[in-house]
């Protein structure tokens, strides 16, 4: 199971490190300039990170340095198919969250080949997952991620631009579709083959009477 990522945010006194990635306790101050007449704000912070000690640089709210996004990680099981515009939404995120969620859109499009669809018509795509018992929960994930792209790349009433957080949310989503879809299968999967052969054989005996 994934532990929960907190992204980076300006003055939150914990969050997950941009450079080592540990939830840990952040430490804030901010840049002075030197005049002749005294120092002076600046407007922009520093802040370390309490576990790895390596500082990154704030102005106007947001991480210029490292200039490294402050979303989520991509899910270690993610495909490597669909990693790739996971990644470079990302890298521009902070630049474009509508361009990152459009991105994402397309990484969700692949992901539904990976699960068997065709990956042509995401909305077709969802409804064929769920005539085949796609728990709700995941059915509304990826529905969030299917409008939500969708507006990134034809405008509608959702605004990416000035609420990044949807975008943001887009990250987790993927993630969270991962994790129920492809790690929660595999890491039950690899359970039940260790079962002594006996047992599985008699399990295969009961589920064929049925």
């Amino acid at each position: 199971m994934r532990e929960k990522h907190y992204p980076p945010k300006f003055f939150e006194q914990q969050f997950n490190c941009v450079h080592c990635g540990v939830y840990s306790k952040q430490f804030w101050q901010e840049l002075k300039l030197k005049t002749p007449y005294g120092d002076q704000s600046s407007g922009i912070y520093g802040c370390q990170c309490g576990h790895c000690n390596k500082w990154s640089y704030w102005d106007d709210s947001k991480i210029v340095i490292p200039p490294e996004s402050p979303v989520e990680p991509a899910h270690p099981d993610l495909p490597e198919e669909c990693r790739k515009d996971y990644e470079e939404a990302r890298a521009v995120f902070s630049l474009s969250p509508r361009a990152s969620a459009a991105l994402l859109r397309l990484a969700v499009q692949k992901l539904m080949v990976e699960l068997g669809e065709k990956g042509k018509n995401l909305n077709e795509d969802i409804a064929a997952l769920v005539a085949k018992g796609l728990p709700p929960l995941v059915q509304r994930a990826l529905d969030y991620c299917r409008v939500v792209g969708n507006n990134a790349v034809h405008p509608g009433e959702i605004e990416i631009e000035d609420t990044s957080d949807i975008a943001e949310n887009l990250f987790r989503m993927i993630n969270f579709i991962v994790e129920d879809r492809i790690t929660k299968p595999r890491e039950i999967e690899a359970l039940y083959s260790k079962l002594p052969d006996g047992a599985r054989e008699a399990i295969e005996r009961r589920d064929k009477k049925s």
